[in-house]
Protein backbone atom coordinates (compact mmCIF):
# COMPACT_ATOMS: atom_id res chain seq x y z
CA UNK A 1 0.00 0.00 0.00
CA UNK A 2 1.89 3.28 -1.19
CA UNK A 3 1.27 5.88 1.36
CA UNK A 4 -1.47 8.78 1.22
CA UNK A 5 -0.80 12.65 0.96
CA UNK A 6 -4.13 14.32 0.97
CA UNK A 7 -3.68 15.82 4.12
CA UNK A 8 -2.90 12.59 5.86
CA UNK A 9 1.21 12.21 5.92
CA UNK A 10 1.65 15.48 7.38
CA UNK A 11 -0.67 15.08 10.69
CA UNK A 12 0.58 11.88 12.86
CA UNK A 13 -0.54 10.70 16.25
CA UNK A 14 -3.13 12.93 16.35
CA UNK A 15 -6.66 11.22 17.49
CA UNK A 16 -9.21 11.06 14.52
CA UNK A 17 -12.76 9.68 14.58
CA UNK A 18 -13.29 7.49 11.19
CA UNK A 19 -16.57 7.30 9.53
CA UNK A 20 -17.12 3.33 8.97
CA UNK A 21 -20.38 3.09 6.68
CA UNK A 22 -18.63 -0.92 6.35
CA UNK A 23 -17.86 -0.50 3.25
CA UNK A 24 -14.16 -1.37 1.58
CA UNK A 25 -13.28 2.20 1.24
CA UNK A 26 -13.82 3.28 5.08
CA UNK A 27 -12.02 0.23 6.22
CA UNK A 28 -9.13 0.99 4.42
CA UNK A 29 -9.23 4.73 5.46
CA UNK A 30 -9.17 3.54 9.28
CA UNK A 31 -6.37 1.01 8.38
CA UNK A 32 -4.06 3.19 7.15
CA UNK A 33 -4.69 5.72 9.97
CA UNK A 34 -4.29 2.84 12.16
CA UNK A 35 -0.67 2.39 10.60
CA UNK A 36 0.25 5.84 10.85
CA UNK A 37 0.37 5.63 14.03
CA UNK A 38 -3.17 8.04 14.96
CA UNK A 39 -5.16 6.76 17.78
CA UNK A 40 -8.39 5.96 15.54
CA UNK A 41 -12.39 5.68 17.24
CA UNK A 42 -14.60 4.12 14.37
CA UNK A 43 -18.24 5.62 13.98
CA UNK A 44 -21.12 4.42 12.15
CA UNK A 45 -24.08 6.46 11.65
CA UNK A 46 -27.39 5.05 12.51
CA UNK A 47 -29.86 6.42 9.91
CA UNK A 48 -33.55 5.32 8.51
CA UNK A 49 -32.43 2.24 6.90
CA UNK A 50 -31.14 0.67 10.29
CA UNK A 51 -34.58 0.95 12.34
CA UNK A 52 -36.41 -0.32 9.20
CA UNK A 53 -36.41 -4.19 9.10
CA UNK A 54 -38.22 -4.03 5.44
CA UNK A 55 -35.47 -2.17 4.47
CA UNK A 56 -31.79 -3.09 2.40
CA UNK A 57 -30.41 -4.61 5.10
CA UNK A 58 -27.35 -5.52 2.24
CA UNK A 59 -26.47 -2.29 1.55
CA UNK A 60 -23.28 -0.47 2.97
CA UNK A 61 -25.72 1.65 5.04
CA UNK A 62 -27.78 -1.27 6.24
CA UNK A 63 -28.26 -3.60 9.20
CA UNK A 64 -25.16 -5.67 7.43
CA UNK A 65 -23.13 -2.51 7.37
CA UNK A 66 -22.82 -1.98 10.71
CA UNK A 67 -21.98 -5.41 11.62
CA UNK A 68 -19.19 -5.19 9.03
CA UNK A 69 -17.79 -2.00 10.40
CA UNK A 70 -17.49 -2.98 13.71
CA UNK A 71 -15.77 -6.21 12.43
CA UNK A 72 -13.52 -4.19 10.76
CA UNK A 73 -12.92 -1.75 13.80
CA UNK A 74 -11.99 -4.72 16.33
CA UNK A 75 -9.67 -6.53 13.70
CA UNK A 76 -7.76 -3.03 13.87
CA UNK A 77 -8.35 -3.58 17.19
CA UNK A 78 -10.01 0.31 17.54
CA UNK A 79 -13.32 1.38 19.66
CA UNK A 80 -16.35 1.51 17.48
CA UNK A 81 -19.61 4.08 18.19
CA UNK A 82 -22.99 3.95 16.69
CA UNK A 83 -24.37 7.49 16.88
CA UNK A 84 -28.15 7.68 16.07
CA UNK A 85 -28.95 10.22 13.13
CA UNK A 86 -32.57 8.78 12.64
CA UNK A 87 -34.11 11.82 13.43
CA UNK A 88 -31.66 14.65 11.89
CA UNK A 89 -31.65 12.14 8.64
CA UNK A 90 -35.09 12.21 8.34
CA UNK A 91 -35.41 16.10 9.13
CA UNK A 92 -32.67 16.57 6.40
CA UNK A 93 -32.92 13.91 3.62
CA UNK A 94 -36.01 12.15 3.46
CA UNK A 95 -38.18 14.93 3.90
CA UNK A 96 -36.23 17.15 1.16
CA UNK A 97 -36.50 14.51 -1.09
CA UNK A 98 -39.80 13.87 -1.16
CA UNK A 99 -40.38 17.94 -1.65
CA UNK A 100 -38.03 18.35 -4.16
CA UNK A 101 -39.38 15.01 -6.29
CA UNK A 102 -43.14 16.80 -5.46
CA UNK A 103 -41.56 20.27 -6.93
CA UNK A 104 -40.88 18.60 -10.20
CA UNK A 105 -37.26 18.23 -9.13
CA UNK A 106 -34.91 15.34 -8.71
CA UNK A 107 -32.66 15.76 -5.51
CA UNK A 108 -29.29 13.96 -4.31
CA UNK A 109 -29.70 13.03 -0.84
CA UNK A 110 -26.10 11.75 -0.63
CA UNK A 111 -25.82 16.00 -1.27
CA UNK A 112 -28.05 16.49 1.04
CA UNK A 113 -27.09 13.92 3.80
CA UNK A 114 -23.08 14.88 3.73
CA UNK A 115 -24.17 18.46 3.61
CA UNK A 116 -26.31 18.66 6.86
CA UNK A 117 -25.97 15.58 8.35
CA UNK A 118 -23.17 13.31 8.44
CA UNK A 119 -20.21 15.67 8.91
CA UNK A 120 -21.96 18.22 10.91
CA UNK A 121 -22.42 15.68 13.54
CA UNK A 122 -19.50 13.97 12.90
CA UNK A 123 -17.59 16.94 13.86
CA UNK A 124 -19.56 17.47 16.95
CA UNK A 125 -18.97 13.74 18.09
CA UNK A 126 -15.09 14.13 17.17
CA UNK A 127 -15.08 17.66 19.64
CA UNK A 128 -17.08 15.19 22.44
CA UNK A 129 -14.65 12.25 22.28
CA UNK A 130 -11.93 14.71 21.86
CA UNK A 131 -10.75 13.89 18.65
CA UNK A 132 -8.52 16.57 16.67
CA UNK A 133 -9.46 15.19 13.37
CA UNK A 134 -12.13 13.16 11.50
CA UNK A 135 -11.75 10.90 8.66
CA UNK A 136 -14.35 9.21 5.89
CA UNK A 137 -13.67 6.96 2.86
CA UNK A 138 -14.16 9.51 0.09
CA UNK A 139 -12.49 10.03 -2.74
CA UNK A 140 -11.28 13.08 -2.72
CA UNK A 141 -8.28 15.16 -1.97
CA UNK A 142 -7.45 17.44 1.25
CA UNK A 143 -4.52 19.67 0.04
CA UNK A 144 -2.79 22.64 1.87
CA UNK A 145 -1.72 25.54 -0.25
CA UNK A 146 -0.92 28.76 0.75
CA UNK A 147 -1.96 28.42 4.56
CA UNK A 148 -5.26 27.26 3.31
CA UNK A 149 -6.80 23.90 3.22
CA UNK A 150 -8.43 22.99 0.35
CA UNK A 151 -10.71 20.34 -1.06
CA UNK A 152 -9.57 18.79 -4.32
CA UNK A 153 -10.38 16.11 -6.99
CA UNK A 154 -9.36 12.74 -6.21
CA UNK A 155 -5.81 11.15 -8.26
CA UNK A 156 -8.49 8.51 -9.94
CA UNK A 157 -10.97 11.23 -11.49
CA UNK A 158 -12.96 8.22 -12.55
CA UNK A 159 -13.83 7.69 -8.70
CA UNK A 160 -13.97 11.12 -7.77
CA UNK A 161 -16.28 11.78 -5.20
CA UNK A 162 -16.21 15.60 -5.18
CA UNK A 163 -19.53 16.35 -6.54
CA UNK A 164 -21.53 14.54 -3.79
CA UNK A 165 -19.11 16.83 -1.25
CA UNK A 166 -19.18 20.33 -2.05
CA UNK A 167 -22.00 21.25 0.25
CA UNK A 168 -20.30 20.41 3.88
CA UNK A 169 -19.23 23.08 5.95
CA UNK A 170 -15.96 24.85 4.71
CA UNK A 171 -14.73 24.96 8.18
CA UNK A 172 -14.71 21.08 8.07
CA UNK A 173 -11.86 20.85 6.00
CA UNK A 174 -9.34 21.91 8.24
CA UNK A 175 -9.81 19.11 10.31
CA UNK A 176 -10.92 16.47 7.51
CA UNK A 177 -8.30 13.37 6.36
CA UNK A 178 -9.41 11.44 3.09
CA UNK A 179 -6.76 8.29 2.73
CA UNK A 180 -8.30 6.86 -0.34
CA UNK A 181 -7.71 10.33 -2.23
CA UNK A 182 -4.19 9.01 -3.43
CA UNK A 183 -5.42 5.37 -4.66
CA UNK A 184 -7.26 3.75 -7.26
CA UNK A 185 -10.33 1.37 -6.20
CA UNK A 186 -8.18 -1.62 -7.07
CA UNK A 187 -5.51 -0.01 -5.07
CA UNK A 188 -8.25 -0.13 -1.97
CA UNK A 189 -9.11 -3.34 -2.64
CA UNK A 190 -5.47 -4.88 -2.71
CA UNK A 191 -4.79 -2.85 0.17
CA UNK A 192 -8.36 -4.79 2.19
CA UNK A 193 -7.09 -7.87 0.59
CA UNK A 194 -3.37 -7.80 2.06
CA UNK A 195 -4.72 -6.86 5.55
CA UNK A 196 -7.78 -9.53 5.96
CA UNK A 197 -10.26 -7.26 5.98
CA UNK A 198 -13.48 -8.42 5.30
CA UNK A 199 -15.33 -5.94 3.44
CA UNK A 200 -12.20 -6.42 0.89
CA UNK A 201 -14.33 -7.96 -1.90
CA UNK A 202 -17.45 -6.39 -0.72
CA UNK A 203 -19.82 -4.94 -3.94
CA UNK A 204 -19.95 -1.29 -3.94
CA UNK A 205 -24.30 -0.38 -3.80
CA UNK A 206 -25.21 2.71 -6.32
CA UNK A 207 -29.10 3.08 -4.99
CA UNK A 208 -30.15 5.09 -2.55
CA UNK A 209 -29.68 3.46 1.23
CA UNK A 210 -33.57 4.78 2.04
CA UNK A 211 -35.40 3.77 -1.28
CA UNK A 212 -36.01 -0.29 -1.17
CA UNK A 213 -35.83 -1.93 -4.34
CA UNK A 214 -34.73 1.38 -5.85
CA UNK A 215 -38.97 2.02 -5.75
CA UNK A 216 -38.28 6.00 -5.08
CA UNK A 217 -42.07 6.06 -6.37
CA UNK A 218 -43.06 4.03 -3.13
CA UNK A 219 -41.49 6.33 -0.72
CA UNK A 220 -43.24 9.32 -2.30
CA UNK A 221 -46.82 7.68 -1.87
CA UNK A 222 -45.77 6.83 1.68
CA UNK A 223 -45.01 10.38 2.30
CA UNK A 224 -46.96 12.31 0.16
CA UNK A 225 -50.33 10.00 -0.25
CA UNK A 226 -51.57 8.10 -3.46
CA UNK A 227 -53.53 11.18 -4.66
CA UNK A 228 -50.70 13.91 -4.18
CA UNK A 229 -50.58 15.71 -8.00
CA UNK A 230 -46.67 14.53 -8.32
CA UNK A 231 -48.03 11.02 -8.26
CA UNK A 232 -51.32 11.81 -10.04
CA UNK A 233 -52.09 11.48 -13.76
CA UNK A 234 -51.01 14.58 -16.14
CA UNK A 235 -50.58 14.90 -19.74
CA UNK A 236 -47.41 14.58 -21.94
CA UNK A 237 -46.74 16.80 -24.52
CA UNK A 238 -44.25 17.48 -27.44
CA UNK A 239 -41.97 20.99 -27.05
CA UNK A 240 -45.23 22.05 -29.70
CA UNK A 241 -47.48 21.49 -27.05
CA UNK A 242 -49.15 18.66 -28.57
CA UNK A 243 -50.74 16.23 -26.41
CA UNK A 244 -49.10 12.78 -27.30
CA UNK A 245 -50.01 10.65 -23.79
CA UNK A 246 -50.73 10.80 -20.18
CA UNK A 247 -48.42 9.77 -17.35
CA UNK A 248 -48.84 8.41 -13.76
CA UNK A 249 -47.21 10.91 -11.78
CA UNK A 250 -44.77 13.60 -12.76
CA UNK A 251 -42.85 12.30 -9.67
CA UNK A 252 -41.95 9.64 -11.76
CA UNK A 253 -39.77 11.44 -14.44
CA UNK A 254 -36.64 13.45 -14.38
CA UNK A 255 -35.08 15.82 -17.14
CA UNK A 256 -33.70 13.37 -19.46
CA UNK A 257 -35.22 10.05 -18.89
CA UNK A 258 -36.45 8.17 -22.02
CA UNK A 259 -37.63 5.23 -20.47
CA UNK A 260 -41.49 5.04 -20.04
CA UNK A 261 -42.76 7.24 -22.53
CA UNK A 262 -44.96 7.25 -25.27
CA UNK A 263 -43.94 5.77 -28.89
CA UNK A 264 -44.91 5.90 -32.06
CA UNK A 265 -42.19 8.56 -33.31
CA UNK A 266 -39.68 8.81 -35.68
CA UNK A 267 -36.75 9.17 -33.49
CA UNK A 268 -36.28 8.72 -29.78
CA UNK A 269 -37.92 10.74 -27.65
CA UNK A 270 -36.50 12.42 -23.92
CA UNK A 271 -37.87 14.32 -21.09
CA UNK A 272 -37.12 17.95 -21.83
CA UNK A 273 -38.92 19.52 -18.63
CA UNK A 274 -41.77 18.73 -16.20
CA UNK A 275 -44.39 21.25 -14.86
CA UNK A 276 -45.70 20.61 -11.62
CA UNK A 277 -47.52 23.36 -11.49
CA UNK A 278 -49.94 21.66 -14.80
CA UNK A 279 -48.92 18.08 -13.86
CA UNK A 280 -47.25 18.20 -17.32
CA UNK A 281 -44.65 16.30 -18.54
CA UNK A 282 -42.56 17.88 -21.75
CA UNK A 283 -41.12 15.54 -23.81
CA UNK A 284 -38.65 16.08 -27.39
CA UNK A 285 -36.16 14.66 -29.25
CA UNK A 286 -32.39 14.69 -27.83
CA UNK A 287 -31.03 17.91 -29.67
CA UNK A 288 -34.17 19.56 -27.56
CA UNK A 289 -32.10 18.34 -24.73
CA UNK A 290 -29.07 20.79 -24.94
CA UNK A 291 -28.44 23.54 -22.64
CA UNK A 292 -26.15 26.56 -23.17
CA UNK A 293 -26.42 28.23 -19.33
CA UNK A 294 -27.87 27.69 -15.97
CA UNK A 295 -28.64 28.98 -12.70
CA UNK A 296 -28.55 27.29 -9.12
CA UNK A 297 -29.01 28.66 -5.32
CA UNK A 298 -28.05 27.28 -2.21
CA UNK A 299 -24.48 28.37 -3.25
CA UNK A 300 -21.92 26.68 -0.95
CA UNK A 301 -18.14 27.89 -1.17
CA UNK A 302 -15.15 25.80 -0.20
CA UNK A 303 -12.87 28.33 -1.48
CA UNK A 304 -12.95 31.83 -2.57
CA UNK A 305 -15.90 32.58 -5.04
CA UNK A 306 -15.54 32.93 -8.56
CA UNK A 307 -15.71 36.28 -9.98
CA UNK A 308 -18.45 37.28 -13.36
CA UNK A 309 -16.50 36.75 -15.70
CA UNK A 310 -13.94 33.97 -14.72
CA UNK A 311 -13.28 30.55 -16.77
CA UNK A 312 -14.12 27.68 -14.63
CA UNK A 313 -15.00 23.83 -14.79
CA UNK A 314 -18.53 22.47 -14.42
CA UNK A 315 -19.24 18.93 -13.19
CA UNK A 316 -23.51 18.88 -13.94
CA UNK A 317 -23.63 15.11 -12.78
CA UNK A 318 -21.72 12.32 -10.81
CA UNK A 319 -19.65 10.88 -13.13
CA UNK A 320 -20.16 13.28 -16.00
CA UNK A 321 -16.75 15.08 -17.09
CA UNK A 322 -15.96 18.58 -16.13
CA UNK A 323 -16.75 21.02 -18.68
CA UNK A 324 -15.77 25.19 -19.52
CA UNK A 325 -17.77 27.62 -18.43
CA UNK A 326 -17.86 31.12 -17.87
CA UNK A 327 -19.31 32.89 -14.95
CA UNK A 328 -22.05 35.40 -15.56
CA UNK A 329 -22.99 36.26 -12.54
CA UNK A 330 -21.95 34.71 -8.37
CA UNK A 331 -23.03 36.08 -5.13
CA UNK A 332 -23.13 34.38 -1.63
CA UNK A 333 -25.94 32.03 -2.30
CA UNK A 334 -26.69 31.51 -6.04
CA UNK A 335 -24.52 31.42 -9.38
CA UNK A 336 -25.18 31.92 -12.74
CA UNK A 337 -22.71 30.00 -15.54
CA UNK A 338 -22.46 30.14 -19.11
CA UNK A 339 -21.82 27.01 -20.45
CA UNK A 340 -19.02 26.78 -23.37
CA UNK A 341 -20.74 23.92 -25.14
CA UNK A 342 -24.14 22.87 -24.99
CA UNK A 343 -24.85 20.24 -22.69
CA UNK A 344 -27.67 17.67 -22.14
CA UNK A 345 -29.62 17.29 -19.11
CA UNK A 346 -29.16 19.65 -17.17
CA UNK A 347 -31.60 18.86 -14.83
CA UNK A 348 -33.34 21.01 -11.79
CA UNK A 349 -32.57 19.62 -8.31
CA UNK A 350 -28.77 17.89 -9.48
CA UNK A 351 -25.96 19.65 -8.32
CA UNK A 352 -23.47 22.24 -10.14
CA UNK A 353 -20.19 22.04 -8.82
CA UNK A 354 -17.42 24.55 -9.85
CA UNK A 355 -13.82 23.71 -10.18
CA UNK A 356 -10.65 25.55 -10.60
CA UNK A 357 -8.15 23.02 -11.64
CA UNK A 358 -8.15 20.41 -9.32
CA UNK A 359 -9.74 22.58 -6.61
CA UNK A 360 -13.47 22.36 -5.76
CA UNK A 361 -14.48 25.91 -5.47
CA UNK A 362 -17.92 24.86 -4.42
CA UNK A 363 -21.69 24.39 -6.11
CA UNK A 364 -25.06 25.13 -5.48
CA UNK A 365 -28.53 23.20 -6.60
CA UNK A 366 -29.45 24.07 -10.46
CA UNK A 367 -32.83 25.26 -10.63
CA UNK A 368 -33.47 26.32 -14.20
CA UNK A 369 -31.57 25.77 -17.57
CA UNK A 370 -31.17 27.62 -20.89
CA UNK A 371 -31.87 25.42 -23.72
CA UNK A 372 -30.75 26.01 -26.91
Amino acid sequence: MRPATSGFGRVTGTSVLVAMSGGVDSSVAAAMLVRQGHRVIGATMKTFCYSDASGPAQKCCGLEGISDARAVAAALQVPHRVFDLEKEFTDDVIRDFVREYAAGRTPIPCVRCNSFTKFRDLVRRADELGCSHIATGHYARVERRDGESLLCRAEDDRKDQTYFLWGIPRAVIERLLLPVGDLAKSEVREAARSLGLLTADKPESFEICFVPDDDYAGVLRDHLGESHPALSPGPVVRVDGTIVGEHRGYARFTVGQRKGLPGGFGEPMFVIEIRPESRTVVIGPRDALASVALEAREANWLAEPPGPGESIGVRIRHGAPIVDARVAACSQDSFTLELESAQDAVTPGQSAVLYREDVVLGGGVITAAQRT
